[in-house]
């Protein structure tokens, strides 16, 4: 009789950042990036459940209450999802700005809940193991949304189907598309930006989203850059956002005049995102965006240029 296989004593994980909504899908698109990204690492530990959680990369403002961390709330959903009475100890290690819109709340989730399932060998799929990471999400962002998690998760461009559970769907996206985005020196919340919102919205504008919705599916699909450019337009969040972000309309104005295909918000903001076709593109709508920035709002930017990230989260280490 073969032995069993000897479970890992620990387990460190990456998953990427994420731009989320892409203009027209508010709560259901989202695209993982090349970088930057988070990392979680998990090992097994004496004691029961979540014996600690320390975090690097923070400046000391993540919690490190397992019940307030949401790579500590995603393992604990995988510890119950598994019935497992493990003890483990959390290392998460913050590669993505706090509260830029880029997914670093769905991002450590991820990890952790990809990284718990390895070490305890729970074998767990992949919506089991995004509602697993949801369950930190919540606590990162107050919503219960999944358009930075599933592409963080499984990569690529996905249309997430809202429900219980959620489904996936990963979407084509043409061989020459890369995102530019500009990160500016600001921080938006994603609560205080959803406060914004309110509850209802304008038969007309949600018309107009729907339609640009399945424009963008469409366009995906058919590799169609005309029709991208014109349904990537957020007729819901982000004319409300927007006052959120110090010089916005000119930081986007700016990636269109630079040769961007279109540009909005990434997720509540304040980062910026542009879709381009090319590599040159890409450079030349990132450098407009952190230009205009500068002049618009006397802030610097990080910059980011990237193909979709069609990875997803990996384990890059075990022991």
């Amino acid at each position: 009789m073969s032995k069993p296989a000897r479970l890992p004593l620990k387990v460190r994980v990456f998953a990427p950042a994420s731009v989320s909504n892409l203009g027209c899908g508010f709560d259901i698109f989202g695209m993982a990036l090349e970088r930057p990204g988070d990392e979680v690492v998990v090992r097994a530990a004496e004691g029961k459940g979540i014996v600690s959680v320390s975090v690097t990369g923070d400046g000391g403002r993540v919690p490190t209450d397992p019940a307030r961390n949401a790579a500590g709330l995603a393992v604990n959903g995988v510890l119950d999802r598994l019935g497992s009475a493990a003890g483990v100890a959390i290392e998460v290690r913050k590669g993505i700005p706090l509260a830029s819109g880029l997914g670093g709340s769905a991002a450590s989730a991820v990890a952790g809940a990809v990284a718990a399932d390895a070490l305890l060998g729970g074998g767990l799929d992949r919506t089991a193991l995004l509602e697993c990471a949801m369950i930190g999400e919540r606590k990162g962002s107050g919503a219960d949304h999944a358009d930075n998690a599933a592409p963080s998760l499984i990569g690529g461009f996905v249309l997430v189907l809202p429900g219980h559970p959620p489904k996936m769907v990963q979407l084509p996206t043409p061989d020459d598309l890369m995102v530019a985005v500009a990160h500016p020196a600001m921080e938006v919340e994603t609560r205080r930006a959803r406060t914004v919102l309110g509850d209802t919205i304008p038969l007309s504008a949600g018309v107009q989203q729907w339609g640009n919705a399945a424009g963008m599916v469409a366009g995906l699909l058919r590799g169609d850059w005309e029709l991208i450019a014109r349904c990537m337009r957020d007729a819901v969040a982000e004319p409300r956002r927007a006052q959120l972000v110090p010089g916005f309309e000119t930081v986007k104005a700016s990636a269109i005049d630079a040769g961007a295909v279109a540009a909005g918000l990434s997720g509540s903001g304040p980062s910026v995102l542009a879709l381009c076709r090319g590599r040159t593109a890409a450079d030349s709508a990132a450098a407009a965006m952190a230009d205009a920035f500068r002049e618009a709002a006397g802030v610097a930017s990080d910059l980011v240029v990237s193909h979709a990230n069609t990875e997803g989260a990996r384990v890059v280490e075990m022991g």
